[in-house]
């Protein structure tokens, strides 16, 4: 297999395209007035034996090098001719973690990788990989019908797409909390058939239920219960046992003095400026 990709290597260095081993370059130019082409390196995503991936097998094209102005949709649409296209997902890095993942939002999304990203085509059919990683170029990403906006005009749409549609979020923000309140009553389903088993070791767990179902506080009920929490401690705490505790009762008690002195001399040197001379 390294000789192999050697060969390959050396193959491509021949024509002008250099490629990493195991990937092959496919050309694309942002619009036909752009000279130079910029290259994507396509492989069949393979993972090894006995590893499950979230990614079906013989299905996944694995994309490298993907430019900042070619999206999802674009991705799409230049590798339709290679075969039906099933979805295309873009990502900052290569997914090491091989999981089932929760679907992604339009609304609740992280910020967008500004740079070179990777991302993963998958095809309805096998044979539509083949058929990509065979493509010659260089394939147009901007054309006259499917322009791909740039510069102010990409931040002004990207502008109006960030404001969210209301209908549309309330709708996704309901289907989430029902999903997760399936989700955790399967959980609290599940933990009430555990109560009491051992496992297997003979161990049970145990767990510590109220008689009263404890509702979640709120901030005005969260203040109550730090200011009862202050007062129970003033109470435990003995004032004036210690030197310096009296020392400081001292020392607070002159500034208080000093404080309310200061304060009655100014009133009464502006209640002296106030005063007038009324003989009748």
């Amino acid at each position: 297999m390294v000789a192999r990709g050697r060969k390959r290597a050396a193959r491509e260095s021949e024509k002008g395209i250099l490629s990493p081993p195991g990937y092959s370059a496919v050309p694309i130019k942002f619009s036909e007035k752009q000279q130079s082409s910029h290259y994507l390196y396509v492989r069949e995503h393979k993972v090894r034996e006995g590893t499950k991936s979230s990614w079906p097998q013989k299905r996944t094209l694995f994309v490298l090098n993907v430019p900042p102005y070619c999206t999802e949709e674009c991705l799409s649409r230049l590798l339709s001719p290679c075969g039906p296209v099933q979805s295309v997902e873009l990502q900052e890095k290569p997914d090491l973690a091989e999981s089932p993942k929760e679907p992604k939002s339009k609304f609740f999304h992280p910020k967008p990788v500004p740079g070179f990203q990777v991302a993963y085509v998958v095809f309805q059919k096998p044979r539509g990989v083949s058929a990509a990683l065979a493509l010659k170029g260089p394939l147009l990403v901007s054309t006259e019908s499917h322009p791909v906006k740039s510069g102010i005009h990409k931040w002004i749409r990207d502008y109006a797409d960030s404001v969210p549609d209301p209908e549309a979020l309330r709708v996704e923000v309901d289907t989430f909390m029902e999903t997760y309140d399936e989700k955790m009553a399967e959980e609290e389903a599940k933990a009430k058939e555990e109560e009491g088993v051992p496992d297997e070791e003979g161990w049970v767990k145990v767990t510590r239920r109220g008689r009263r179902p404890v509702l979640p506080r709120t901030e005005a009920a969260s203040l109550r219960v730090l200011e009862r929490e202050k007062r129970k401690r003033a109470r435990k705490e003995l004032l004036n046992f210690y030197a310096w505790q009296h020392r400081e009762t001292k020392m607070e008690h002159l500034a208080q003095l000093r404080k309310k002195f200061q304060e009655d001399k100014q009133r009464i040197e502006l209640m002296r400026a106030q005063r007038k001379f009324r003989p009748y």
